[in-house]
């Protein structure tokens, strides 16, 4: 299956609704101080929301009465609803589907059209099922979150609906051939949940089924097995693991190749980065004899493929860390205890892999060399080996895998770079054939900037490599605006993309943008992520101060003209920073962030993530954690530059919680600072492109205003 790696805002946390809806009690721990700001932790709170509604009502003021900001909102609006983007494509059922979202679709539509169709340049979609019309039927504010079919009929869909955009979802069964929900078919409540197909009337759910069923972070730890028809009490257990599990929730997998093999698997999270991996079969539930840091992929010609995210050593042959190893289906279901690992691919050292998906009877590897995409095509051999061939793509860009066809030898892979159109791709892993269906019209004047790699010396003396697009006439007088991005956590690569609204309304502008590779990420592979977990985690920051004293040397900006910007996990670098280095930068956009890391266990999900940052009953990561956290080193007698803290109130991974805090310590202190909370919307901008393109334009005008005014 396609490893999504997020861009960035964190797609990696997730987190219970139900743990984010009330405030956790004060700290025992008498070494953290009395919270005044703790009652801004109850989410949905009378006092809480009407300080949020009063905050916004303040940083609106400022922002949309900008001169400039009706503008921006009108620019990022047409962009974000352009009818001429790229629909993005997923062979099911024979044909080609989308999920789309423009003006006259404010939810979206799921929609299909043949293959050949929908490589012409206006497709004739035939609507599925059309959220604008089911929400003002259902009166909710459905928000799509994918979907998962039966494979061998490939009629049948589990559809992911959440109310909102929380990650709390609703399931229910779809019908691809009568073009609706099925009459008495699956249907399961809003939850924490996922599901896999066994068979075309059976599924494997994980889900709180009783009460007491979630771990401590909010996920649920029992599978069990439904049959068609049957009620949610009836379901049999076929796995359970631990409330004191942690991670992201024990949940089920069903993985298919074209010669009808099928594999049914469970993955136990331990933390955030170990697990275990089951293989259900008909004698029982059987552990594989896998290493606890792998990602189990797909599965061709019987084989299964698994990323390796540590070393493996297994009867005499070594397999490195950010490898790629294929394990036979039918000897691990007879000898699950004595697996035997075929290498498929082996990173070098500024190598590392992207995405593995699978056709009927070959695989599609997306890798990245020095940030740069590779894509290649693997064959597997009669005797357990593999042949590969690269595929002929555009050099200097990124390469995503769009989508493979399991019952064919297509798959689509786009490419992108930061001023070159998205286009997409047709390939055939049969002859390497490869066609270009789609381009990406330009969405602004891409002619008057070019784009630079650079390395900046971190205080290890690590090179980190950073992405620099700039004005061809930059003067390197110090003199231009430049918002620097990072995430930098959770092996999440920062690749380009071309960025439409972020080339429209700030390089337009004539300001420079800069994506730092800093450590933490995934770019290198595996080990360029561990260097910075927990109490090495300054290593991260002080990668990505390195990149602004770079760009400050070289003269590209300076501290008046130097703004940052990050999410998630990057939110947390940015509150790092923003506490750190306040006189390197003038703005700081800090999105759903962490930042109280004191109390982050107690907040949404933050125990699945203690194996990225520690956690604060380990004394010496407590110490550390202390002396990083953004909230708890805010200092009255420190000039900080005024950020823009902004989250969403439906946020049930991170939660609303520690940018509420942190404004409102800045406010207790006299210190300025602008919060915006987007009431819809879960771990994001908000629940529709419209709110999307409002947050962009607001972030926009903030970087105006602090950077080129």
């Amino acid at each position: 299956m396609l490893r999504i790696l997020a861009l960035a805002i964190g797609c990696l946390l997730i987190a219970s609704a139900t743990s984010a809806q009330t405030a956790p009690p004060a700290p025992k721990d008498p070494m953290t101080p009395a919270d005044p700001y703790l009652w801004l932790e109850d989410v949905s709170g009378a006092r809480a929301m009407d300080w949020v509604k009063a905050e916004n009502v303040k940083t609106l003021g400022v922002l949309e009465k900008d001169s400039r900001f009706a503008g921006l909102l009108a620019d990022a609006l047409t962009i974000a609803e352009a009818k001429d983007r790229i629909p993005a494509p997923e062979f099911l059922a024979g044909q080609v589907y989308n999920f789309w979202q423009d003006s006259d679709h404010v939810r979206g539509v799921w929609r299909k059209t043949s293959l050949d169709d929908y490589a012409r340049p206006e497709p004739a979609w035939t609507t599925a099922l059309d959220l604008d019309a089911l929400s003002k039927a259902e009166k909710a504010n459905w928000v799509w979150k994918g979907s998962d079919c039966e494979w061998r009929a490939e009629r049948r869909c589990m559809i992911n609906l959440s109310d909102g955009g929380e990650d709390a979802i609703t399931l229910r069964e779809f019908d691809l051939e009568t073009g609706g929900f099925v009459d008495g078919g699956f249907t399961l409540p809003h939850g924490k949940q996922t599901s896999a197909w066994a068979d075309p009337d059976t599924l494997l759910v994980s889900r709180e089924w009783a009460s007491g069923e979630l771990t401590t972070s909010g996920y649920p730890f029992v599978v069990k097995q439904i049959k068609r028809g049957q009620p949610l009490s009836a379901a049999v257990e076929v796995f359970r693991g631990d409330a004191k599990d942690g991670g992201y929730g024990v949940s089920p997998q069903a993985l298919h190749d074209g010669e009808d093999h099928q594999a049914l698997l469970i993955n136990r999270p331990l933390s955030t980065f170990e697990a275990e991996n089951y293989l259900v079969t008909l004698a029982g539930v059987k552990k594989l004899a896998l290493p606890l840091k792998v990602q189990i992929d797909d599965m061709v010609a019987g084989r299964i493929l698994v990323t390796l995210n540590e070393n493996w050593s297994i009867d005499g042959a070594s397999f490195p860390q950010g490898a790629l190893v294929s394990i036979d289906l039918a000897e691990a279901t007879a000898d699950p205890d004595h697996l035997k690992p075929r290498l498929v691919y082996a990173p070098g050292p500024r190598e590392s892999i992207e995405a593995v998906s699978a056709t009927k009877s070959n695989l599609f590897v997306v890798v990245y060399q020095n940030v740069k995409g590779r894509a290649f095509v693997y064959t597997p051999v009669a005797d357990g080996g593999w042949s590969h061939r690269q595929l002929d793509l555009p050099d200097n860009a990124s390469i995503s895998l769009v989508g493979a066809d399991p019952h064919s030898e297509r798959a689509f892979l786009s490419v992108t770079s930061f001023l070159t159109p998205t286009t997409l791709w047709l390939a055939d892993a049969a002859d390497g054939h490869l066609v270009q269906v789609k381009a990406l019209s330009p969405k602004f004047d891409a002619s008057k900037d070019v784009v630079e790699q650079y390395e900046a010396t971190s205080k290890d003396g690590t090179k980190i490599p950073y992405f620099l697009v700039h004005p061809r006439t930059m003067t390197l007088d110090g003199s231009t605006p430049t918002v620097l991005y990072a995430y930098g956590g959770f092996q999440v690569s920062m690749t380009p993309s071309y960025g439409a609204i972020q080339g429209k309304l700030w390089l337009e502008r004539g300001g420079a943008y800069v994506l730092a590779n800093i450590r933490g990420g995934g770019e290198f592979g595996p080990a360029w992520h561990d260097a910075g977990l927990k109490t090495h985690r300054q290593l991260i920051y002080d990668d990505f101060a390195a990149v602004a004293e770079d760009l400050i040397a070289r003269k590209v900006t300076s501290p008046r003209r130097l703004g940052i910007q990050g999410g998630s996990n990057g939110g947390l670098l940015m509150g790092v920073e923003f506490t750190q280095h306040p006189e390197l930068w003038n703005a700081v956009d800090i999105q759903v962030p962490l930042l109280d890391m004191l109390r982050f266990e107690q907040i949404a999900a933050g125990t699945s993530w203690v194996g990225e940052y520690g956690s604060v009953s380990n004394p010496d990561e407590r110490a550390f954690l202390a002396s990083i956290s953004p909230y708890n080193n805010l200092k009255p007698d420190v000039t900080y530059p005024e950020p823009f803290i902004w989250t969403t109130t439906k946020d049930d991974r991170v939660g609303p919680q520690h940018a509420r805090k942190f404004a409102a310590k800045l406010a207790g202190m006299g210190k300025p600072y602008m919060f915006y909370e987007v009431i819809e919307g879960g771990h994001g901008a908000g629940a529709n492109l419209r709110e999307r393109a409002h947050t962009s334009a607001l972030e926009i005008t903030y970087f105006i205003r602090k950077l080129m005014d």
